[in-house]
């Protein structure tokens, strides 16, 4: 099939979820076309299959704010009409939802088809979408669409419930390649010497450091592990509150204990080093680094929101706790540090569960039979 996909290009989920599902399927013998302002991150420009189309915007003085939606409608049509696709794929529904639904309507009035599908992701939904100002644009966009996904069941109840919602949603999860995501003992030799001595444990956090993801959390709870385990922390990425964590390491005296990574491409070569993953926030509508983690054998300390649970089995694949339960958090990570028999199971089982799962041989079967329903109309 030809595709189009739209997707937020930066550090995020969405971004992530979208630009590795182009990956697969272009693997598999499908065209995509990625259709948005910058090339996504996680992209060469080198993978066979698969097209860039920039969104350029104009910024006219009478635009406050240039109108992006609208610009990114015309690409996804002259795309859509030019490479004959036979759907897009809209990542996150605000504004790319109402975005190819322009695109559909003005490719009828010239007798093309173009049916689309959205997938929602989380903050879209339980964030944004709910802001009385955008509430029933993205209610419309998701009525509109010829198809709509959830990465959760989570996320479909919060959809269907808070937006009135009369549609069916299907439920398709995040995925992650076990081949690339992989426990390696290599790397472990190679690489982990950089980042911990011997002897010490090596904890790490992956997020776009947004106020949702908690990351003082993240320091709170690894400045009482590395008091009774000798550990260090791998921050991997970056974001609004990077500033936050730095001057709470400052505060606990822990700044020569912590490696700030920044934006990291490569998240598959640093996550088999580490011995446990935190994950501490107020939400999450499926968790993607911690099964980005899991399927590296690395065992997740979450919290018991969203669709995290439906990943996340407490005590058996990881541990679960409520939101903000630092104290909890820290005694559970020192517990399991110190018991390497119980890390170890824990470890086995947090790949087994992405393997058994998410793995992209069971997850994107699932979105080409989607695509082929929706295509067929």
């Amino acid at each position: 099939m030809k595709i189009g996909v739209t997707c937020y290009p930066t550090y995020g989920g969405s971004g992530v979820v979208a630009t590795e599902l182009g990956i697969e399927l272009a693997a598999r013998g499908h065209q995509v076309h990625f259709i948005t302002y910058q090339q996504p991150f996680r992209l060469t420009g080198r993978e066979q299959g698969i097209y860039f189309h920039e969104v350029a915007v104009t910024t006219y003085p009478l635009f406050q704010y240039p109108p992006y939606d609208l610009a990114l409608a015309s690409r996804m049509a002259e795309v859509a009409e030019f490479y004959k696709l036979d759907l897009l794929h809209v990542h996150y529904a605000i504004p790319h939802s109402v975005s190819a639904l322009l695109a559909r309507q003005m490719l009828e009035a010239k007798g093309i088809r173009l049916p689309f599908i959205t997938t929602l992701h989380g903050t879209d939904i339980t964030l944004v979408g709910q802001d009385p100002g955008y509430l029933p644009i993205t209610r419309f966009g998701i009525e509109q669409s010829d198809g709509v996904t959830s990465i959760s069941e989570d996320l479909k109840r919060s959809t269907l419930r808070d937006f009135e919602i009369k549609r069916p949603i299907e439920v398709i999860q995040n995925f992650v390649n076990c081949d690339v995501y992989k426990p390696d003992e290599r790397l472990v030799r190679e690489l982990r010497p950089r980042y911990a001595e011997p002897g010490e444990r090596l904890i790490a956090h992956l997020s776009n450091f947004r106020r949702v993801k908690r990351v003082d959390d993240v320091i709170e709870v690894f400045a009482r592990i590395q008091q009774q385990v000798p550990s260090r922390l791998m921050l991997i990425g970056d974001g609004p509150d990077r500033s936050l964590a730095e001057h709470l390491c400052v505060k606990h005296g822990i700044e020569d204990r912590v490696h700030f990574l920044g934006k990291q491409d490569s998240v598959q070569e640093l996550l088999p080093l580490c011995d446990l993953l935190l994950m501490p926030s107020s939400m999450e509508s499926f968790g993607l680094a911690a099964l980005e983690g899991m399927a590296c054998g690395v065992p997740c300390i979450a919290t018991r929101v969203g669709g995290v649970p439906e990943l996340v089995e407490d005590g058996s694949n990881g541990l679960l706790y409520n939101v903000g339960d630092v104290e909890s958090m820290a005694s559970g990570g020192i517990a399991l540090l110190r018991d390497e028999a119980k890390l170890k199971t824990m470890a086995e089982a947090a790949r087994r569960t992405a393997q058994d799962h998410f793995c992209t041989s069971r997850i994107i079967p699932r979105y080409e039979r989607f695509y082929e329903q929706v295509a067929a109309g």
